[in-house]
């Protein structure tokens, strides 16, 4: 019964592996479209979340203020 937890891990490693593996795919798959890797906060997505981070800050710290 004490090594039930070695159960887990076989599934998690799995899962760890799998995404290690969609990062590394997603950053070959772009070099080798356009022959550099991706710009970090360069695509659409990157610049939105941004924006959306700086408007909740903004909304944070005026309740913070009031």
């Amino acid at each position: 019964m004490s090594l039930v937890w070695m159960e887990a891990l076989l599934p998690l490693g799995i899962i760890a592996g799998m995404l290690c593996v969609m990062g590394n795919a997603q950053y070959y798959m772009h070099k080798a479209a356009h022959g550099r890797p991706k710009h970090v906060g360069n695509d659409m997505w990157d610049v939105a979340m941004e924006r959306r981070d700086k408007k909740l800050v903004e909304q944070a710290f005026a309740h913070i203020q009031k």
